[in-house]
């Protein structure tokens, strides 16, 4: 893993200024407003360090293939709700629940010219498997190894066949194939451009190879992605021929260039900047619930923090609703539950509030009366600075000394992907839209030694493991009957939000500003369902 390049929370205000100078610079050539076909957004995209489906398991880079690849299972903008297929006509799922049969749908070629078949799905599902990086849990939950996935995904009849070996709810199985690392990749083209058997890993990581409605033409890390339409698309070729996402750090710079329309749409805007621009008819918001969490956690191998009593006071030490209504308004509200609201089986209730005497209680039972210090990391970008500097400041009031640090993306999760935090300030959203996706990694940890490296797990990653959680989370995923699984859900993270390493603070709700004439932009819930295809001006 890297090692985490840190930036002092000192110098945030000498580095926004320098930032947002550097920021007003690159966008030089744009100073004019964009061509009618083409998209340009602004988005802090930091955090990309892979285009490879295989390995991204990032913000950024995820919403990027989510506009170069096509999936065996998706969610279409028209209706959110409803899981349909991707690349295949149609699938067949036998008595048994283990094994589904996927038609392929005729007609589709990747952006080479190349057909989109069977073979390709299989060789995209077994190099998931073989590469083994962060995201491939997602797959492999189904008993998939390096050692047995030819075996079961595999080719029959030109239709692609998965099998699983584990007692899974065919429905989730089918929701986890529409995930990002699910992505379906060019069999020739990939081993066209492989190294030393490595199924193109080294080429991927800059280059594409999908069928999604967008062409990777360049990715420049900090500085833009660039992305030609794929007019042959399977459902039709997207409304604009051209979307640029250019790096813009600074909130403050996206603001000005999207008031002097520079770009059609800004990401990352304060709620106070949004405010600013209400009466403005040039621009217009758009509001989107996401399923996107804020949470703290403490990492179970610090002596402190491993003392379950201190994760409690912590959770009351957090200002949930001063946050919510001040600074966070209209971006962000209270959630302390791991699946988020408006989804199924969705836990809504928000048991801690600041509690200063109560904290105290819990830190003398503990053996810190006097409270301690600790280090925690977040992210340089806004508002993670400000939620970690008002935590810090509610958590002193109990005598709790906390050194802030922020990183970029791109150094701030292969570190906690490491271990190497104390207490973190971090955000996460669900890899796909059952429940599962969450609870599995904030409660699921069948082997918390560092040699098992389930770097995609939330509790391993904060050297957590609960026997009877992990039983939980095995019996609800198992479970075939719709209400018994809800209910089963519900118990988990009630339990979770009592006894786990974690302080869940906010869901987002994201407000994205675009020129008066952007029409067409859709933000689901989670950042692999975000459509620029849709968009037209």
């Amino acid at each position: 893993m890297n090692i985490l390049g840190r930036r002092s929370l000192g110098r945030l205000a000498t580095v926004g200024v320098a930032a947002a100078m550097l920021a007003g610079a690159a966008a030089g050539p744009l100073r004019a407003a964009p061509p009618a076909d083409t998209f340009v957004m602004a988005k802090d995209i930091s955090d990309i360090i892979t285009l490879d489906p295989a390995e991204v398991f990032e913000f950024s880079g995820g919403e990027m293939i989510a506009q170069i690849y096509d999936r065996l299972m998706w969610f279409e903008p028209d209706n959110m709700s409803k899981l349909v297929c991707g690349v295949c006509e149609s699938y067949e799922v036998s008595e048994d629940g283990k094994t589904i049969t996927f038609a392929m749908r005729e007609g589709m070629a990747f952006e080479s010219g190349n057909p989109v078949t069977a073979e390709d799905v299989v060789y995209s599902l077994r190099r998931v498997v073989k590469l083994n990086k962060t995201p491939s849990f997602i797959v492999t939950q189904f008993g998939w190894t390096p050692e047995n996935v030819d075996d079961l995904v595999r080719v029959e009849d030109g239709k692609a066949v998965v099998e699983i070996t584990e007692e899974f709810s065919p429905a989730l199985v089918l929701n986890a194939l529409s995930a990002g690392v699910a992505s379906i990749v060019d069999m020739k083209t990939v081993e066209e451009h492989a190294t030393d058997g490595d199924m193109g890993y080294a080429w991927l990581k800059n280059n594409s190879a999908g069928s999604g409605p967008f062409k990777l033409q360049t990715w420049k890390a900090n500085e833009l992605v660039s992305m030609t339409a794929n007019e042959d698309f399977r459902s039709g070729a997207p409304g604009v021929k051209r979307a640029i996402v250019r790096h813009v750090a600074e909130p403050a710079a996206q603001r000005l260039m999207i008031e002097k329309g520079d770009i059609d749409l800004a990401r990352d805007l304060t709620p106070d900047m949004v405010a600013a621009l209400e009466g403005d008819d040039s621009v217009k918001v758009q509001t989107d619930a996401k399923a996107a969490l804020i949470y703290m956690a403490g990492n179970q191998d610090n002596e402190i923090l491993g003392n379950p009593k201190v994760m409690e006071a912590i959770r009351y030490l957090v200002d949930y609703k001063g946050m919510a209504d001040s600074f966070l308004k209209g971006q962000f509200k209270v959630h302390q539950a791991a699946w988020p609201e408006g989804m199924w089986a969705g836990y809504n209730e928000t048991p801690y509030t600041l509690n200063v005497e109560k904290a105290k209680e819990l830190l003398a039972e503990a053996g810190y009366p006097d409270g301690f210090e600790i280090e925690m990391d977040t992210l340089n970008q806004s508002p993670y600075p400000e939620i970690a500097q008002a935590v810090q400041a509610t958590l002193s009031q109990a005598g709790i000394q906390v050194s802030i640090t922020t990183a970029e993306g791109k150094t701030l999760w292969p570190m906690y992907r490491a271990r190497k935090h104390s207490l973190i300030l971090a955000q996460w959203s669900p890899d796909y839209t059952d429940p599962h996706s969450n609870l599995d990694a904030f409660a699921h940890n069948p082997d918390n030694s560092p040699e098992a490296k389930l770097t995609g797990v939330l509790a391993w990653r904060n050297a957590w493991m609960d026997e009877d959680m992990n039983a939980m989370v095995v019996e609800a995923r198992n479970e075939k009957d719709v209400d018994t699984r809800e209910q089963q859900y519900f118990d988990i993270q009630k339990k979770l939000q009592a006894e786990g390493p974690y302080a869940i603070m906010f869901q987002q709700t994201e407000q994205a500003v675009m020129r008066a004439e952007v029409e067409g932009f859709v933000s689901g819930p989670t950042f692999d369902l975000i459509y620029y295809r849709t968009v037209s001006k």
